[in-house]
């Protein structure tokens, strides 16, 4: 009877057919890993190491890439099985909330969290829903861990903010604004602007102009790094009219702009590639539950990358539960995408997409070791990992695979 393997202890996975999202697939490759990361990605056979504690584990030829990440999800914000108590997601008492950060609200033990890394997607972006023009800000967790403190990948990752039906259709039903889709980028443009007068009148009394600071501010003080870009935008936006709106709104304010959804993105993908704006489309698996879903096809994020679009793919979570992130990236292939395209949709153009591609995406030397074995195509309908590696530990496994010491 082998050692009992310990946490952190390094790995090596040998003969794998490696899809590094780096390149083009290395047919007989090795991953190294120390601790949480990534060390060494290269040709069999791999250097010798000299650490005695390192676990080996024979790929046999399967297929070995990288965690899959969600760029747009709701995951633990809706609770899995709950009504009222468990709806964390929308604070549709305000049209504009941007101050609302989703650290605060997601519940890390929602199961749906276990049935995403048992899936493969180990990194995800979860956040406030689209009942607001301005919703809040989102974080990018990992989905293994018990406190969110530990899980954070980037806080915030972005800030939501919504066109078209939905806000229209929160506020209408309360008898205020917006219920419009001029009122909607009205309050956007409006609270923007605030807070570009805040924002400026904080550095004015900070550099000695003998001004006093303004009272402090949430609204205004959550969107300074927006307007700084170094705190992204997720604009939810289905219609064709709504896409262009947001990127309006985005080139008045200079800001570092995500389209989410694009329902209609096919329609105008030549000009979303003129615009080289970053797109995540989906979710694919759905109704046309609302008159901006009428045009809704899975071809979509085919034919934005016939465009020269490079878009990512999401579930939307719980729309579409985030372990079946995979099976939406089979979707698109089966209505036209080239399979490597889906692949890198659903791995390294939405952390790409999501500045957190430093850490996770890909196979490489110094990036988190969020690692999956396949021995059937991940995209297939009957595909679940055999082995799901993340932070370098072993998190579920279902092949044969032997680890020797």
């Amino acid at each position: 009877m082998g050692r009992r393997r310990k946490d952190g202890e390094p790995m090596l996975i040998v003969h794998a057919n490696l899809y590094t999202m780096e390149g083009d697939p290395i047919p007989d490759g090795y991953i190294r890993t120390g601790r949480d990361k990534i060390l060494e990605v290269g040709c069999m056979p791999p250097p010798p190491s000299l650490d005695q504690t390192e676990t080996i584990i024979d790929a046999k030829g399967a297929m070995v890439l990288p965690g899959f990440v969600d760029a747009h999800s709701h995951i633990g914000m809706w609770e899995d099985g709950l009504n009222f108590e468990g709806d964390d997601g929308n604070e549709a008492t305000d049209p504009l909330t941007p101050q609302l950060r989703a650290i605060d609200a997601v519940n890390p033990l929602d199961r749906c969290f276990a049935e995403a890394l048992a899936g493969g997607v180990t990194t995800v972006l979860t956040g406030p829903g689209s009942a607001n023009p301005i919703g809040g800000q989102f974080v990018a967790l990992k989905t293994y861990g018990r406190r969110i403190d530990d899980m954070v990948v980037a806080a915030p990752a972005a800030m939501k903010m919504a066109l078209g039906e939905n806000p229209k259709t929160v506020y209408h039903e309360k008898g205020r604004t917006p219920c419009t889709r001029m009122a909607t980028a009205a309050l956007i443009r409006e609270q923007l602007c605030k807070a570009q007068r805040y924002r400026q009148q904080k550095l004015e009394a900070k550099f000695g102009e003998e001004k006093d600071e303004p009272a402090f501010d949430g609204r205004c003080e959550a969107l300074i790094p927006v307007l700084e870009k170094t705190c992204k935008v997720q604009i939810h936006a289905h219609r064709a009219d709504d896409l262009f709106t947001a990127i309006r709104i985005a080139k008045e304010f200079d800001l570092d702009y995500v389209l989410v959804h694009a329902t209609e993105g096919f329609r105008i993908a030549q000009e979303l590639c003129a615009e080289q704006a970053a797109v995540i489309t989906g979710p694919l698996l759905t109704d046309r539950s609302k008159p901006e879903l009428r045009m809704l096809t899975p071809a979509n994020p085919g034919l934005l990358w016939s465009a020269g679009v490079e878009a990512a793919i999401c579930t939307d979570h719980p729309v579409i539960p985030e372990q079946y992130l995979p099976l939406c990236a089979g979707l698109a292939v089966r209505e036209g995408m080239p399979h490597d395209a889906a692949l890198r949709a659903i791995t390294i153009v939405p952390a790409r997409i999501c500045g957190i591609d430093g850490r996770v995406g890909s196979l490489a030397p110094g990036k988190d070791a969020d690692i999956l074995l396949f021995e059937s195509d991940p995209l297939s309908v009957y595909a679940k990992p055999s082995l799901v590696i993340a932070g370098g530990e072993i998190r579920e496994r279902r092949g044969g695979f032997v680890e020797k010491a």
